[in-house]
């Protein structure tokens, strides 16, 4: 229907300008999936401009408010531009505060935005809740790249040894779910099962190995690794740490909150309270290849053409 509203660029290759607070990995999932999205708008043969507008940008996808909003608005061709926002969130909810970001990433919304692509269901329908509607709303997941976050099939049947737990988190935000980390780590039998961490956490365990934040191609090694995903974060919209270890073959447990119920679907089971997580572990070992077998995530190239359709550009099938 955006295909339709916005048409399709004459141009072969028209500049495409994203602004992003670009960071060098490790760091934040936001950040993970701007970096591999930008790599495969490069892929498809778009010149990228980085945090600027010129007189050649034709269509600008801008990231939340993780950008310095003071230069884009102030861009001479700001006018003369696509302009797609990609909104993450409801924030305020997700860091547990009121300082209002979600209002003010509303408010840029409707000054310049031409079309919103939301990460998940939940993350637009939670905006909604909070009366706020956006530009000709979407829903596009995000994806990882799969040359890095790629399955290794296992057979827990035949397993020797412990069950490998694993979590990831590079936020330090207590909502990321440290607290039920920790319950399990106080209630979890050591004698069949292993548990790790790799990332920042506002509390330092006693039994889980902790592992400090790692580049993509170490994070992806040490997921696959291990056996089951436990993710007991609240109110994220669509975690990344989830996606990735879902796209390394591990089914997961996750907190029936944000957008874990989308991505999860049938590959694993949600909690309400945390003392059902070691029976759903249980489960989960009894039913693994059902649950790994039912494991979708789209893959950077389906995701990065639904963002090519919504900001009227052809991908490489369409050349």
């Amino acid at each position: 229907m955006l295909n339709n509203i916005f048409g399709i660029f004459s141009k072969s290759s028209p500049s495409v300008s994203v602004f992003h607070d670009f960071h060098r990995p490790p760091y934040g999932g936001g950040n993970q999936f701007m970096l591999a999205l930008t790599a495969e708008l490069e892929r498809n043969g778009y010149k990228i401009e980085r945090n600027k507008l010129s007189d050649s940008t034709e269509v600008c996808l801008f990231n939340s408010f993780n950008f310095d909003s003071r230069k884009l608005l102030t861009s001479r061709n700001l006018d003369n531009t696509l302009m797609i926002h990609r909104v993450d969130g409801p924030i305020d909810k997700y860091r547990g505060d009121d300082r209002g970001v979600d209002s003010e990433i509303w408010k840029i919304n409707q000054s310049i935005a031409n079309a919103t692509v939301f990460q998940s269901q939940y993350s637009l329908d939670a905006h909604v809740e909070l009366g706020m509607q956006f530009q000709q709303p979407t829903v596009i997941e995000n994806s990882v790249d799969s040359t890095i976050f790629f399955p290794s099939k296992k057979d827990l049947s035949n397993k020797s040894g412990k069950i490998k737990l694993i979590s990831t988190s590079w936020s330090d935000n207590i909502n990321k779910g440290a607290l039920v980390y920790r319950w399990i780590e106080q209630n979890l039998d050591w004698n069949r099962f292993d548990y790790t961490f790799v990332g920042r956490s506002p509390i330092q365990f006693k039994h889980i190995t902790m592992i400090s934040p790692v580049d993509s191609a170490s994070l992806a090694d040490i997921l696959r690794e291990h056996d089951i995903f436990i993710t007991a974060s609240v109110h994220d919209p669509c975690s990344n740490a989830l996606i990735e270890a879902l796209s390394c073959g591990l089914p997961a447990i996750g907190a029936r909150s944000g957008g874990h119920p989308e991505l999860i679907g049938e590959a694993g089971y949600l909690f309400d309270d945390k003392k059902d997580i070691l029976g759903l572990i249980d489960d989960l070992v009894d039913n693994y290849q059902q649950a790994q077998n039912s494991i979708k995530v789209p893959t950077l190239s389906e995701v990065g053409h639904s963002y090519m359709r919504v900001m009227g550009l052809k991908t490489l099938n369409d050349h």
